[in-house]
């Protein structure tokens, strides 16, 4: 939950999308809950769909990044994509953190003058924060 203090300290912006909404929706509570009210305390913006998203989602499927079954990744993927996001927090390694994802999604979304996206962990932020701080990210 650090990561979620740090948004809600101002230090970060925190983002997600309809598309994590409606996956959390399917969740039991109190797990659906608790988060829900994490985005909500935190400040964590909700990023507006994009009718480019199910196009983008569909090419990164297509080129073999995420498999078919894995649509609502790839769309997750491809609204912070299209809003220019810097980087996706998640420890899906299946699908999302991983060296393929991590790999041609730059590739799919140069194709269309888009940025790369880092995947990262939580921690990850954090080391990434430090190193560009040149502390220990206590700061």
């Amino acid at each position: 939950m650090k990561l979620f203090e740090a948004v809600k300290a101002g230090k970060f912006i925190g983002y997600t999308s309809r598309y994590v909404i409606d996956e959390l929706e399917k969740a039991h509570d109190p797990k659906r809950r608790n988060m829900l009210n994490l985005f909500y305390d935190c400040g964590v913006i909700m990023l507006s769909p994009k009718a480019e998203a199910e196009t983008l989602a569909d090419e990164y499927i297509n080129a073999g990044i995420l498999p078919k079954s894995q649509k609502f990744d790839s769309i997750h993927i491809a609204v912070a994509s299209l809003h220019g996001i810097d980087a996706i927090v998640s420890y899906n390694f299946h699908h999302i953190n991983r060296n393929k994802t991590k790999e041609l999604i730059p590739v799919i979304n140069g194709l269309h003058g888009l940025r790369g996206i880092m995947f990262c962990t939580a921690e990850e932020v954090f080391s990434y924060d430090s190193d560009i701080r040149g502390g220990n990210g206590s700061d």
